[in-house]
């Protein structure tokens, strides 16, 4: 188990002396196509144990165990020869697979896993050492896979602080909470539709695990999740992350969620459970936008997503989804349109204010994570303020959210009260027309605004120009009531 706490740094310290990797990304990437190959080879015996007509899709010299395996006798290919494998044979092979609508997914994975994938390293030798590193993992024996686990998990976390790559990892303990508070079925199935690097997905199933007890039950649990993820590196990781949790089929597809005309979802495309944490702050083009009703057709990333959750949530599901602060209070007409359509045909039972810098070092802005049902129109919303836990004045890397900081939240849901602090909203409850009332401008039981944190330029900058978009709304609406109170039709008439 040494060996396995040292395991990332042993590869970090051979690859530092490659001239070929630039940066912690590079570094990781390259480790990423490598573990994905070590588990799908270790999966592959699995499937020929228990099939005796199963044959790999991969051509027979460039599966792991036949160019990457050391046996000791000084035949393996190194220097030169392992680069010129790699990339002139390896990665033509892979990229090149042949698959079909007929092809089964666990087979179909290799080609999407390597569409877009590199090899970064220049040094043969290295190379060599690097390979030699990951295939000393024994991922037959349990335990060391399982403790696996836990090491690709901090490689996922080191992924946040590899500059813009973090904005696929969603904190652990935020997933778990999510798919806590969520309660998932066997049986049911969960989709999330922008699923970085499966985070939520992995912890619905650990949240899901306790209730397989038969073999009907492990087939539903193996079958019960869905992904899409439109970037190639955190589709591979997500892949690799179902591999080692024992799918052996990972319904996660490399594809983009956004370019498929909303109204054209049937009840085949719907699921019982969403847990989702949309890309935010995006900026989407007018393509992306016409596969979008007019009225909700925003810019905004996050917001086209919640459109796509609520076209693809089945009748009597749940969602539970993260959104930033910006959504909230946003007043635009395609904010105010979703957020309509949302409390009109959805429960939104309960909105989480969460504290800043969870996301840190990614990104400063201030989440909350939206819960609601198709179980008909909301009546009521709960909004809970969660505060920094004591002794924290802000998350890092050394010091992140954990799952026991949410046990405020647990407590208060089950016997929901109302609570104010120093005049302040924590936990308020409001009637779905108080918040039409509000131009359903639902920023509400918020942090006081001295224990607010100066945001870096570019988010301070975007936050500005939300709330001005917000603004500007609010100031058009009321100068229209105006106006039809005066009885002007325009606003020429006024000069």
């Amino acid at each position: 188990m040494s060996s396995l706490s040292n395991f990332v740094k042993r590869l970090r310290d051979i690859m530092r002396n490659d001239a070929g990797i630039n940066g912690d990304a590079q570094r990781i990437e390259q480790i990423a196509w490598l573990l994905f190959l070590k588990v799908y080879d270790t999966k592959e015996e699995d499937w020929e144990f228990d099939d005796d007509a199963y044959e790999s899709i991969i051509p027979e010299d460039c599966r792991w165990r036949n160019w990457a395996v050391d046996d000791g006798k000084g035949t393996a290919l190194t220097g030169d020869d392992l680069l010129d494998f790699v990339n002139n044979t390896l990665f033509p092979t892979l990229k090149g697979i042949q698959v079909s609508k007929t092809t089964p997914i666990n087979k179909a994975i290799v080609k999407t896993t390597f569409e877009d994938t590199n090899n970064y390293m220049k040094d043969g030798v290295l190379l060599r050492q690097v390979v030699n590193v990951i295939d000393e993992l024994d991922l037959t024996n349990y335990e060391e896979s399982h403790a696996f686990g836990d090491i690709y998990e901090s490689i996922l976390k080191e992924l946040q602080s590899a500059g813009s790559a973090g904005e696929f990892y969603t904190p652990r303990a935020v997933t778990d909470f999510m798919a806590q508070m969520i309660k998932p079925v066997i049986g049911e199935k969960m989709a999330d539709f922008a699923c970085g690097t499966g985070g939520f997905i992995i912890s619905w199933l650990k949240a899901l695990e306790s209730q397989k007890k038969t073999v009907e039950d492990r087939a539903a649990f193996d079958t019960s999740v869905y992904g899409i993820e439109k970037k190639q590196f955190p589709y591979m990781l997500c892949v690799t992350n179902l591999l080692l949790h024992d799918i052996d089929t990972p319904r996660v597809y490399h594809d983009n969620s956004l370019l498929k005309d909303v109204l054209d979802y049937t009840e085949d495309d719907q699921f019982d459970v969403v847990l989702m944490n949309p890309p935010y702050g995006g900026s989407e083009k007018t393509e992306v936008k016409n596969h979008f009703p007019s009225d909700l057709a925003s810019s905004e990333t996050a917001d086209l997503f919640m459109s796509v959750i609520m076209y693809r949530l089945k009748q009597n599901g749940r969602a539970a989804v993260i959104l930033p602060d910006g959504f909230l209070f946003g007043t635009d007409n395609a904010k105010v349109a979703i957020k309509k359509k949302l409390m009109s045909e959805f429960n939104l039972h309960t909105v989480i204010r969460m504290p800043h810098s969870v996301f840190a070092p990614y990104t400063s802005i201030t989440t909350n994570i939206l819960f609601f049902d198709r179980t008909g129109s909301t009546k009521e919303t709960w909004f809970y303020r969660l505060d920094m836990p004591d002794g924290y004045k802000n998350f890092s890397k050394t010091k992140p959210m954990k799952l026991e900081h949410f046990a405020p939240a647990v407590e208060w849901w089950s016997d929901r009260q109302e609570i104010t602090i120093d005049g302040f909203d924590k936990a308020k409850k409001y009637t779905v027309e108080e918040l039409a009332e509000r131009s359903y401008n639902i920023d509400l039981c918020g942090f006081p605004h001295e224990e607010e944190e100066i945001l870096p330029p570019r988010e301070l900058i975007q936050q500005y120009q939300e709330k001005r978009a917000s603004l500007n709304a609010d100031i058009d609406r009321i100068l229209e009531q105006i106006t039809g109170i005066l009885g002007i039709s325009n606003m020429e008439d006024l000069t």
